[in-house]
């Protein structure tokens, strides 16, 4: 856990720093392409950490706390999977709206009567986060 913590920071201070070299210099592609391999190691390694890392011994006073965490670990994974599954829904809905919105206004500035339609496809977009949020119900209802 320690080890996301510190590097979470680390990985998005990268990330930024990468994004403003390749502004600056002409071998931006080059500059985010070593960035994003290093990050790709990075990765690499802490998960090969955690993969290796052997058992934790408990003790018989410890016996009922790692029970716990064991099964909280199972309702960890629905939680995560719920949030995974409503933020990427949403970050997709956002950025469907966003083109459909932009195209929905331009054709209504140039013929008003096509507001039905264009509102039926920008719904349509906003399904998409409907769709992630019962995802996420349903996934922590599980839990």
């Amino acid at each position: 856990m320690y080890a996301w913590l510190i590097g979470l920071p680390v990985i998005a201070g990268a990330a930024i720093g990468a994004r403003l070299a390749a502004r600056r210099w002409r071998r931006g592609v080059v500059v985010l392409a070593g960035a994003g391999a290093v990050l790709m190691v990075g990765a690499a390694a802490m998960m090969i950490v955690a993969a290796t890392a052997g058992p934790a011994g408990a003790t018989a006073a410890g016996a009922v706390a790692a029970h716990a965490a064991a099964s909280t670990a199972g309702n960890s994974a629905a939680f995560i999977g719920a949030a995974v599954a409503v933020a990427g829904s949403t970050i997709g809905a956002g950025i469907a709206v966003a083109y459909t919105g932009a195209a929905a206004l331009a054709a209504m500035s140039e013929r008003p009567e096509v507001f039905g339609r264009a509102m039926v496809v920008v719904g349509l977009a906003e399904g998409i986060a409907i769709y992630g949020l019962i995802i996420g119900i349903i996934l922590v209802g599980k839990a």
